[in-house]
């Protein structure tokens, strides 16, 4: 079966993605499981998209936002100390 390199490309960000939110939940550091969050989320966004989802697309969204939302909050935890 024959796959545009774009289909190829789109399945290959999601497939980074999901590994990356999997290796997320076993990261222990909270600032670094964040960014390895948003970086999975980015890559499902990228695979949402393709896939024309608007469910998905707003669930990625919803979920990167979250997880830059808490970057924020431990930012300003941080200089707080």
């Amino acid at each position: 079966m024959y796959m545009s390199l774009l289909a190829f490309a789109a399945k290959l960000f999601g497939i980074l993605g999901l590994l990356l939110i999997t290796y997320g939940v076993f990261a222990k550091d909270e600032r670094r499981q964040d960014w390895i969050f948003v970086s999975g989320g980015a890559g499902l966004l990228i695979y949402s998209m393709h896939l024309r989802d608007p469910i998905f697309i707003v669930l990625q969204i919803v979920f990167i936002a979250a997880g830059l939302y808490e970057l924020s909050t431990l930012n300003k935890k941080t200089k707080k100390k």
